[in-house]
């Protein structure tokens, strides 16, 4: 300051100009803060925050480490920039299920609006990171928050070596760190001691150890060399000589600590004897010089000599390691300290014959890696985009462990250079298994193994008896690979046996003449290199194959006879993706989340709708390039969902995207239908009479746990209370939609799910006859179980006769009867009085001539008598009394009774 100038630092010294730099981390340096809160910050009480005290970021030694709770955890620096300049720090982020961010506020408080501000998973150890600071106050924060809501406890978050410039311009330069030297004038920082040396504070050059003691990178002091024991090396086969010969060796693990020399040291064994190399791998030939070469395409070998594929025959390339002399060039290994998580230039795994195992590493905490890498696949024939079998290639390793301890085995894998995803982790020790993983991808793809002995943080080399072994590694369908046997296929008709084709898709190969056949209707291809028609797999029931026969779909159509009638449905209305949320599941520490459910019922052909995502890792990828994203696309996925308002960030978190259904096995009413059971008691009983259609699904997704892969079934209830599309609903007694954890189960609700309408479904009510007009009117059933099918016909009108004009006929018609009648009541009544009349006066005729009495005494007419006629007929009489005569002259003998008078005028007597 003095002279206004700038000069170098001295030897032994450094200092960033402008800047300053946090290196140590024994402690948290002056000026940083660390705080942790609950993430649901609107409903935090005392309590919640309380559980949050122990998560905050923690300083060990090199670096600072970040919690791996579900609190969110920040590590804060405020600084006062003199002139805009930097920030940078190195960090590790191995682990997706952590979100970390660093975003920098300025003395407005408004923090930089880039999406810079969200962490990329790091590929290969400490990656580094700079962002421009502006002049003023600045707020450096780093935060990271953990979403373990599976049992697994995620890996921390680290930073080292933050710097930052334009903080002031320096009047003094600092003195290296022990274990750190600078051997010139100038310097901006300290360079670390190499192994076996160490330095003290401001040091311009390291010191060695002495020969009986031993440092590490970057030590400060020098340490006792301890006995070697029989944990301090390793055996290994030497490459094969020129006589096809090798040799067991041993050698001292890297780095070597241990003295020889000292008391009770094991001395390093004695090379074996030589023997016999093994065979090539398959797809391989032996060169002169005994190295292992591949075979050229179109021929195949069993580990000795190639031979050509037969006519009508083409290899199946792929790479099957089995016999381990040397790693295969496309392999390589070596170990990530588990310590400073730096790259080692060591080996990890080393050959053994007919295995390759976990070598010695500097601690029992690293990790042992090995890595396979493929450029891509060459399927036998084109595998369809709509297809369901999206099956490209499989990789199958045969492995075992052997563990005193809590080690742990990660199969991991990469797609184009991206993170490596673990598919799958082995805890504890594992008898020979074998583990197949399907590649639904056609890209350059990474696999990786890593074997850690023990999570304990300590260094040393206790647990080198626990070992990962893996016998033979095997992947299909590679391009560039070898082959070990020949397949049929199928023949070109222009010049036999020059050249194979694969068959048109949907067609299979006849074995025997090498020709196409058509899978028959209604029949799916399983395999990519079909033989036979027993290649052609049935569809399920209420599915048909697309013109292709790649997969199974349903048209959102089915139908079903019941005893009664013809169920008819369409599901059109349904077959948009739908959303479902369960009910919120809370973590120990009580974050909340939620598990998310994305369905498709029928899809569009076939083709699968529902997409889930892992935006974790990609928040900071802008929208339209979410092609880089891990998503999942299938009939049903399921994702794990932290609601913004919870996070505190613009939009909901979503990890650990799984499908749960990638093909349709049927759609039936019955409860079960290929293994797969839709329990009718995990929902309320349907009460319409109308039967559930259940759709059931399968995922190839295997696990541990999933041993067969998940399944799905979705019951499609007629609910006419409900407009498409409807409501969703999980099982009440399993509230993330499954009892095991395999197989999930959902109930959809719908008017859109009930039976097309059908004559059935309505009644006719016909009307009285008014004013001559009669209507006919058509009323659905009550309640109305049916939509959309045949719609009411139209109210019919007929004419008609009213009832009044029947009554007025009748009356008309029963008058003129009863006129009638009277008419020919008087008629023959006069008539019969006339017939009676000369009845009676035959009657007295007849007797007058057969009488025996004297005329004047018997017929003779008294003096004072009137004459007869007048006395009998012309008597006065009603008419009522003229019936009454006119019915009574008759006798109940037959015989008509005549009125005589007697000759002695006594009282009239009848004969």
């Amino acid at each position: 300051m003095k002279d206004q100038s700038c000069k170098p630092c001295a030897e032994g010294r450094y200092s960033l100009g402008t800047g300053i730099r946090f290196d140590e981390w024994d402690e948290l340096p002056h000026g940083f803060a660390s705080l942790s809160t609950n993430m649901e910050m609107e409903d935090s009480t005392t309590e919640s925050t309380e559980n949050c005290t122990a998560s905050k970021w923690v300083p060990l030694g090199d670096y600072i480490s970040s919690n791996t709770d579900e609190c969110t955890a920040t590590l804060m620096y405020a600084v006062n920039l003199k002139q805009s300049g930097t920030v940078n720090f190195e960090y590790y982020y191995p682990d997706s299920s952590i979100i970390f961010e660093f975003f920098v506020q300025n003395d407005q408080c408004q923090p930089n609006v880039d999406d810079s501000r969200w962490m990329k998973t790091t590929e290969k150890g400490w990656e580094f990171h700079s962002v421009e600071l502006n002049r003023g106050n600045n707020v450096l924060y780093w935060r990271t928050t953990a979403f373990s809501v599976w049992s697994k406890v995620s890996k921390p978050v680290l930073v080292r070596n933050i710097a930052i410039t334009g903080v002031a311009y320096t009047s003094e330069c600092f003195p290296c760190k022990p274990g750190t030297y600078a051997d010139k004038q100038g310097s901006s920082f300290c360079e670390l001691c190499p192994a076996n040396s160490y330095s003290n504070k401001g040091e311009t050059s390291c010191h060695q150890c002495d020969p009986d003691k031993y440092s590490e990178k970057g030590s400060s002091s020098c340490k006792m060399r301890p006995a070697c024991t029989d944990k301090d090396y390793f055996y290994t086969h030497t490459a094969c000589d020129a006589n096809g010969e090798t040799q067991l060796m041993y050698k001292w693990a890297q780095p070597k600590i241990c003295g020889e020399d000292l008391e009770g040291a094991v001395k390093l064994p004695a090379s074996g004897v030589k023997t016999r190399c093994p065979p090539c791998n398959p797809g391989f030939f032996k060169t002169n010089n005994s190295s292992c070469e591949p075979c050229p395409y179109g021929s195949y070998s069993n580990g000795s000599d190639c031979s050509r594929c037969p006519a009508g025959t083409e290899p199946a390339v792929g790479f099957e390691y089995k016999w381990w002399n040397t790693l295969p060039s496309n392999m390589e290994t070596t170990v990530l300290s588990g310590i400073n998580f730096e790259y080692k230039g060591m080996t990890g795994w080393e050959v053994a014959g007919d295995h390759i195992y976990t070598a010695v590493g500097a601690s029992d905490n690293d990790f042992m890696i090995l890595t396979l890498v493929v450029p891509g696949f060459r399927p036998p024939q084109s595998v369809m985009a709509d297809t369901e079998n999206k099956e490209v290639a499989r990789i199958t390793f045969v492995f075992e462990t052997i563990c005193s301890v809590n080690c742990e085995l990660y199969f991991m894998v990469g797609v184009n250079s991206r993170t490596n995803t673990p598919v799958e982790t082995w805890k504890g020790s594992k008898g020979k298994q074998s583990y197949t993983y399907i590649i639904e991808e056609n890209a350059t793809m990474s696999f990786t193994w890593a074997f850690q002995r023990t999570t304990f943080h300590e260094t040393g080399r206790k647990y080198t008896n626990d070992i990962a072994k893996i016998y033979s590694i095997n992947v299909t369908n590679v391009m560039d690979g070898v082959a070990s046997y020949c397949r049929p296929c199928a023949l070109e008709a222009s010049d036999v046996g020059s050249s194979c084709t694969s068959c048109p898709a949907g067609y299979y190969i006849d074995r025997d003449s090498g020709t196409c056949h058509s899978c028959p209707p209604n029949t799916i291809l399983k395999a990519h290199q079909p033989y036979g028609i027993q290649a052609c797999m049935p569809c399920g029931p209420g599915t048909k194959s697309n013109k292709i026969h790649s997969l199974c779909y349903n048209d959102c159509t089915f139908s079903i006879s019941t005893p009664t009638r013809v169920l008819d449905y369409n599901f059109l209305a349904l077959a948009n993706t739908v959303s479902l949320a369960g009910g919120p599941s809370f973590t120990s520490k009580g974050l909340k989340y939620f598990h998310h459910f994305t369905l498709s019922l029928c899809g569009n052909q076939g083709k699968k709708m529902s997409m889930c995502a892992d935006n974790v890792t990609d928040l900071r990828i802008p929208e339209g390039e979410s092609g880089f994203s891990k998503s999942i696309t299938a009939y049903v996925c399921q994702a794990v969902i932290i609601p913004p308002e919870v996070t505190g960030y613009k939009a909901g978190v979503s990890s650990q995207p799984v499908s749960l259904a990638d093909r349709l096995i049927g759609v039936t009413t019955d409860m079960t239908l290929d293994g797969i059971t839709s329990p009718a008691e995990l929902f309320h009983p349907e009460s319409l009479g109308i039967p559930d259609v259940i759709f059931f699904y399968r995922s190839n997704d295997v696990t541990q746990s999933c041993s067969s892969g998940r399944s799905t079934t979705i019951r499609v209830r007629c609910s006419p209370l409900k407009p498409a599309p409807g409501s969703l609903s999980l099982p009440s007694a399993c509230s993330d939609g499954t009892c095991d954890g395999c197989n999930f189960h959902f109930l959809w609700e719908s008017l859109a799910a009930c039976p097309l309408c059908s004559p059935a479904d309505y009644h006719t009510i016909v009307s009285s006859c008014v004013a001559g007009i009669q209507k006919t009117t058509y009323v659905w059933r009550e309640p109305k179980l049916c939509a959309g099918g045949i719609s009411l016909p139209e109210q019919r009108v007929t004419i008609c006769k009213t009832i009044d004009f029947w009554l007025k006929v009748g009356i008309s018609a029963g008058t003129c009867t009863a006129i009638l009648l009277t008419v020919l009541t008087c008629y023959f009544w006069k008539k019969n009085q006339k017939l009676e009349y000369k009845y009676s006066k035959l009657v007295m005729n007849a007797t007058l001539k057969d009488c025996d009495l004297p005329a004047a005494d018997s017929c003779a007419i008294m003096e004072g008598e009137d004459v007869e006629d007048d006395l009998i007929f012309t008597s006065k009489k009603s008419l009522f009394g003229k019936i009454k005569s006119f019915t009574s002259k008759r006798t109940p003998d037959g015989f008509d009774s005549v009125p005589l008078k007697t000759s002695s005028g006594g009282p009239d007597m009848d004969l």
